[in-house]
């Protein structure tokens, strides 16, 4: 008998998958049916594992209970980066006994080629299960399901394309920046320096975790926010301007005239949280920009006719987070405006992350996020271990915050106004 005439073997049996099947039958997409095309894939040496990562993702719906475990894995020179997943019933499911996650660093933006997109793809089918998610919510790719034999020789694979691991555990996570000013004519700063100049900084703090748990830049390039960063990180950098909007009073005329006036006053006018717009009877636009909180909703709608001004820059915000010990948390403002533009601003802007993070790394207890470390300590005494001014813009709704007395706040207000005079005498004289 030839070696061509040799019986192959028997492909396991696929595990039914009823619970599962349900998940199909909706009218969206599932990803039920991402993984039995990978299941289902002829010749691939990942197909065994995802036959029994359905069979136990089934189990684990018959029983309303999760069966994985952590532990620890990493590959050489690397604190974290790879989230580790050990079968708890690996007799029943020993192809999926181990499943664990890289987490990759993507290129700031999100600009690909697809080029690089198909060596991921290869080298993910070569040694992990051929499942990716684009993209997690700190930003990874996120390479799931890998053996622990084959962790370290598919890190050196992506290492050796020019892509490193993300962070995991107690430490800085990869940040995330929107497209930004490559495509979106909404954009105020250059997101994308922005991104790589904070991560190319605090790299071995994403790489060797020491903190008291994660810490996550997020960059937005206006109020859009289109990466979740004022809920979803640490430290939120938001585009804005600070002057006049720009109007373009034939664009908005076109509009009304294509749209209707009723439209324009019911979807336009009426929906501005502080009524800083207003339709004249000759449908020209007028705008109260002391009192637009730059909220991009006018803008998004009348996107001819509207658009940011010319005094761009960026605003911070501090403590976003999802539930944990207090709840979730919207980003606090810190600092309300700076300007992002010549070197020495994203010099600026790194250094204020290198305080926040220290403050972050010596007065936070264990698993807790800096926003409930500034919830337990209170604003006032935040913004003095970070070296910040009180500004009125940190308060959203004075008359309600827990950070300020109701009676100390008119106070502190008068107080701010007539420093930031000051300064700007101070300006005037020395020009």
């Amino acid at each position: 008998m030839t070696s061509n005439d040799a019986p192959k073997a028997a492909e396991p049996e696929k595990h039914a998958t009823p619970l599962l099947d349900e998940l199909e039958t909706g009218p969206w997409p599932s990803f039920v049916t991402g993984l039995k095309r990978l299941r289902d894939a002829e010749g691939k040496s990942y197909a065994p594992m995802m036959n029994d990562l359905l069979g136990q993702l089934e189990h684990s719906y018959e029983k309303r209970m999760g069966f994985w475990k952590g532990g620890t894995v990493s590959v050489f020179g690397y604190g974290g980066g790879v989230i580790p997943r050990f079968s708890e019933v690996a007799e029943k499911f020993p192809a999926s006994k181990e499943f664990h996650t890289l987490r990759i660093q993507p290129p700031a933006g999100y600009h690909y080629t697809t080029d690089l997109l198909r060596q991921m793809c290869d080298v993910w089918e070569k040694h992990g299960s051929g499942l990716i998610a684009f993209h997690g919510q700190s930003g990874d790719i996120m390479f799931q399901g890998c053996s622990t034999e084959n962790t370290q020789k598919a890190f050196d694979e992506f290492n050796e394309m020019g892509l490193d691991l993300g962070g995991a555990g107690p430490a800085l996570r990869t940040s995330m920046s929107c497209v930004g000013h490559a495509r979106c004519e909404k954009s105020c700063y250059d997101e994308v320096k922005a991104h790589r100049s904070v991560i190319n900084e605090f790299l071995d703090e994403m790489h060797r975790p020491a903190l008291p748990y994660k810490f996550k830049f997020k960059f937005s390039g206006c109020a859009n926010d289109c990466v979740n960063a004022i809920h979803r990180s640490d430290f939120a950098v938001i585009g804005t301007w600070r002057d006049a909007m720009k109007v373009n009073q034939d664009e908005v005329k076109a509009f009304v005239v294509g749209h209707g006036r009723k439209y324009v006053i019911d979807s336009v006018i009426a929906m501005c949280p502080t009524r800083a717009l207003s339709l004249n009877d000759d449908d020209t636009l007028d705008v109260d920009n002391k009192s637009c909180v730059r909220c991009m909703h006018c803008l998004n709608v009348m996107t001819k006719a509207l658009h940011p001004g010319d005094d761009r820059g960026v605003s911070i915000l501090i403590g976003g987070k999802r539930a944990l010990k207090v709840g979730d948390l919207m980003g606090t403002m810190i600092v309300p405006f700076m300007k992002l533009e010549a070197d020495e601003d994203f010099e600026k802007l790194v250094e204020f992350g290198r305080r926040l993070i220290d403050f972050f790394m010596e007065n936070a207890l264990e698993h807790e996020r800096i926003g409930e470390c500034m919830d337990r300590i209170g604003l006032p005494a935040f913004l003095e271990a970070i070296g910040v001014d009180p500004d009125p813009n940190m308060v959203n709704h004075p008359r309600t915050s827990c950070y300020v007395r109701t009676d100390d706040f008119t106070d502190e207000a008068e107080k701010y106004f007539e420093r930031k005079a000051k300064e700007a005498g101070l300006t005037v004289a020395a020009e």
